[in-house]
């Protein structure tokens, strides 16, 4: 992609929005309202992605059917509820770079996490490590010390994490590799993000990989600030599985169904030990009511009960619009954003703040992290009562997301205006 001329000029915003070919998308999406009335600057789709306005409606349908069908809605409805999950089964490989028989949408994401690493967290004497990151998301980290002490093992010695350099706040590419070549021996499984969720660094999921098997560890990653920000090739990257949540860039609403990979050269290990529910038996002998488990090809083999018509219908609504737009002009829009809100912010004349997340567009998502110099939590209240959404992450930083489905040039240009004077 070229390298965009910006200017710091409202003028300038309006016209790269009338020149978007996605401009027709933030019309198709509930914007919150500031208190007189206008459109808020919502930057906050890394932690909930705004509500699409076909949401109500197929929700609304499986309501209808439920109420004049009943239980015959899982064969009669106009979207049966049986394969219902299968609806969004070839929008989400689509989206996250993968093959259908590899994905499955089900339960939530540390859920997801746990049931794979039961799989894929295999131990011997020699072999017993998890090599994550020490500012993983902390349900992440609960997860693998709860599974290491499943296994009577200490987290103390079983337990890898990886520390940026003294000073910095990311990690380098090169001491991930490093750590991966110097205890890859002793590693059972690495478990890394896609994107730092505090950061906003994206993590090179092929490297990574490579080196893992290598050494013959397991490789899983948690892709929840990933899936719907970066334009992914999970298969292609030779990941044993992965895990995400929909709620955020991927817009399936406040808690919704998460989803998970498994690599197709794992799609018949039966072998593999597995947590077992009826949704991931046989479906051809399923009803069959047997005493004895037989799992299903592929990722929907690692499924437990059937999925929440309703929390699909949500996010079914999302998908199609993410078919429609199409992950590769969305990430060169989520590019122009993030590097104008860059820009932006870099030319301003106040000071107080550091941006964190990686420079390198391949290295970043549409999340950028201001560090706030003071620790002044106060920062994100007075944005809020400025009409400006974003987060706060302790111990300092702000995070800021213009989401290409729904965000505007505009937004960041107002964003960047409205974070000086909360600033000064």
């Amino acid at each position: 992609m070229k390298t965009m001329t910006f200017d710091p000029t409202r003028d300038f915003a309006s016209q790269m929005d009338a020149d978007d070919p996605l401009r027709s998308f933030r019309k198709r999406f509930h914007i919150p309202k500031q208190a007189d009335g206008m459109d808020g600057v919502y930057l906050c789709g890394h932690s909930l992605g705004l509500q699409p306005k076909a949401v109500a409606s197929c929700i609304e349908e499986e309501l209808k059917d439920w109420a004049t069908l009943g239980v015959e809605g899982h064969s009669r409805a106009q979207h049966p509820w049986m394969p219902y999950h299968r609806f969004v089964t070839e929008q989400m490989a689509e989206i996250v770079g993968a093959k259908p028989l590899e994905v499955v949408v089900m339960n939530s994401l540390t859920v997801n996490l746990h049931l794979l690493m039961v799989s894929f967290y295999r131990t011997t004497s020699e072999r017993h490590k998890i090599l994550i990151e020490k500012g993983a998301f902390p349900s992440d980290r609960y997860a693998v010390t709860s599974q290491i002490r499943m296994r009577g093992l200490d987290p103390a010695t079983s337990l890898i994490e990886l520390t940026p350099r003294p000073g910095e706040s990311c990690l380098r590419d090169e001491d991930i590799l490093e750590s991966i070549g110097r205890e890859g021996r002793s590693i059972a499984l690495i478990l890394l993000p896609g994107v730092n969720y505090a950061t906003g660094q994206a993590f090179d999921l092929k490297n990574i990989t490579t080196q893992g098997h290598l050494r013959g560890c397991a490789v899983g990653f948690d892709l929840a600030h990933a899936a719907g920000n970066l334009q992914m090739q999970l298969h292609d990257s030779g990941a044993d599985f992965a895990a995400w949540c929909t709620y955020k860039y991927l817009n399936g609403g406040p808690g919704c169904i998460a989803a998970c990979f498994v690599h197709e050269r794992h799609a018949r290990s039966w072998q593999l030990p597995r947590f077992a529910g009826w949704w991931g038996h046989d479906e051809k002998t399923r009803f069959q009511m047997g005493p004895d488990f037989h799992p299903m090809e592929g990722a929907e083999g690692w499924q437990l009960s059937n999925p929440p018509i309703l929390a699909l219908a949500a996010l079914r609504a999302s998908l199609d619009l993410f078919a429609e737009a199409g992950m590769e002009r969305l990430r060169t829009k989520s590019r122009l954003t993030t590097d104008y809100l860059r820009y932006l912010l870099e030319e301003s004349t106040f000071g107080g703040f550091s941006i964190i997340t990686p420079r390198e567009p391949e290295r970043h998502g549409a999340q950028l992290s201001l560090q706030i110099t003071s620790g002044d939590r106060g920062v994100c209240e007075r944005l809020l009562a400025a009409g400006v959404t974003v987060d706060w992450r302790e111990p300092d930083t702000v995070r800021v997301a213009p989401v290409p489905l729904y965000n505007t040039f505009v937004d960041v240009y107002e964003f960047s205006r409205r974070f000086a004077a909360a600033m000064q």
